[in-house]
């Protein structure tokens, strides 16, 4: 199995598909890391989050 990155950051529309996505990062073992940002590309909001993990929670 491959080591998970320490850190990821994930973007996307601001949609049900991207809080999916969040969701199973930190269900994975991810925390979040700061706070979310988001900017408008004149026809969607674009979010983003960063999220990391510590060596001891992965999973082997």
């Amino acid at each position: 199995m491959e080591k998970k990155l320490k850190y990821r950051l994930i973007t996307g529309k601001d949609d049900a598909n991207f809080c999916k996505r969040i969701s199973k990062l930190l269900d994975e073992g991810y925390k979040l890391y700061g706070s979310p940002s988001c900017t408008f590309n004149g026809e969607d909001v674009i979010v983003a989050q960063a999220v990391i993990i510590n060596d001891n929670s992965e999973k082997k």
